[in-house]
């Protein structure tokens, strides 16, 4: 369900950010960050049974570059909704899929 902020409409989770056309964007504490495009991961969630709850999302993703340089799978600090452009494509989801899941949202 999503929140409001100052009158706007804030996307809670991946559906969501996919819905109002944002990427999701994760940032490491070392200072790098990554923008999703919100459809692939949304696909992503529901082929491997995961909450697609930002909150819900962190166990499941890891920094890139702590993991090259320090073997280490550290979690993202902040995952949010964001208007920068995506860095990470995955698989789209079906056509069919995509519309099963408007349908449902709009019941």
């Amino acid at each position: 369900m999503s929140r409001n902020q100052d009158g706007l409409r804030v996307a809670t989770n991946v559906f969501e950010a996919a819905l109002w056309k944002n990427s999701v964007r994760a940032a490491c504490s070392c200072g790098q960050a990554a923008c999703f495009q919100p459809h692939g991961l949304w696909n992503l969630c529901e082929k491997r049974g995961w909450s697609d709850e930002f909150r819900d999302l962190r166990p499941h993703l890891y920094c890139s570059r702590c993991w090259r340089e320090r073997y280490r799978k550290v979690r993202p600090r902040t995952i949010e909704a964001s208007d920068e452009l995506p860095t990470i494509k995955l698989k789209m989801p079906d056509e069919r899929e995509w519309k099963r899941a408007l349908s449902r949202f709009r019941a």
